[in-house]
Formats: C-alpha cells, structure tokens, sequence
C-alpha cells in the first residue's frame, strides 16, 4: 500500500515563558497541559484518523469501478470543505470529518472518488453518484446538518 502523507498545518507561537528581553520568568500556569503532550495527542489524532479513513476507502473502493488504483490520501484542515480530490487523483479530507457519523464518511469519501472519474459537479457526476449510493441526498443533508458543531475545536 502507497504511504499515506499528512499534512498538517504548523502555527508558530512565541514560547509564553520568554520574555522580552530573552529571560524566563517562572512558569505559573503549570495547570495547562504540556505543548509537547498536546502536540502528540494532536499526531495521535491525526493517526488515527487517517487510519480510519484508510480502512473506509478500501471497503468502499470495490464499489468505485472505475478507479483502477487507490488513490494518495491525506488530511488537511479546511473551513468549508470535508473533502476534495486533486487533478492528480489525490484524495484529501478534512481531520473534523472524524466526529461524523460512519455513512456520513462514506459519502463524501465516494463524493470524491466520483470526482476521479467525472471531475466537476455536472449531471454525470450525480448520476454516478446516485448510482454507488442511492441516498447520497440523506447523508449529505444529515453531514450539514452537524457541520457547525464538528468544525468547533
């Protein structure tokens, strides 16, 4: 099986236990978790997660005919997509996809396997749809029906 890549976002933040003038002032928030630990909880999550969806697509791919190889999968936090597939056929899913329902995955994973055949949102694209999961309406629906609690932190 081709490695799965993870892409996963680094913001750089000051240490809050520099000063200024490059000294350490005594820590006294010693109560918050440790950067570090949060950090690999965050790795583990998005292990995790990539695992689960691994396991996802390979279950759905014998319904996906016409994709003659499995398709490049990674993670990427995004604000208004679940998922998308890139004109290289890589697939990638947002990490807060996790916290949905299993058939609710289903679908936007067999969405962008879809897009590996038909690649715009056209009649084609639905029909072929529609054909792999008849009721890709009701689990859409139910998805952004959730999508604003999901997407808090």
């Amino acid at each position: 099986m081709e490695r799965e890549r993870i892409a996963i976002q680094r913001r750089t933040t000051p240490n809050p236990l520099k000063t200024q003038t490059g000294g350490h002032r005594k820590n006294r928030q010693s109560n918050r978790q440790n950067p570090e630990i949060t950090g690999q909880a965050h790795q583990s999550g998005v292990l995790r997660s990539l695992h689960v969806f691994r396991n996802r697509l390979d279950a759905l791919l014998p319904s996906a005919l016409w994709v003659s190889t499995p398709p490049a999968l990674k993670l990427q936090m995004m604000q208004t997509q679940w998922g998308n597939c890139s004109p290289g056929g890589t697939i990638t899913l947002n990490p807060h996809l996790i916290k949905a329902p299993r058939d609710c995955v289903d679908y936007v994973i067999l969405h962008e396997l879809c897009h590996l055949k038909e690649h715009n949102h056209g009649p084609a694209f639905w029909a072929l749809l529609a054909r792999i999961m008849p009721d890709w309406e009701q689990h859409k629906a139910r998805l952004d029906g959730m999508a604003e609690m999901m997407l808090q932190k």
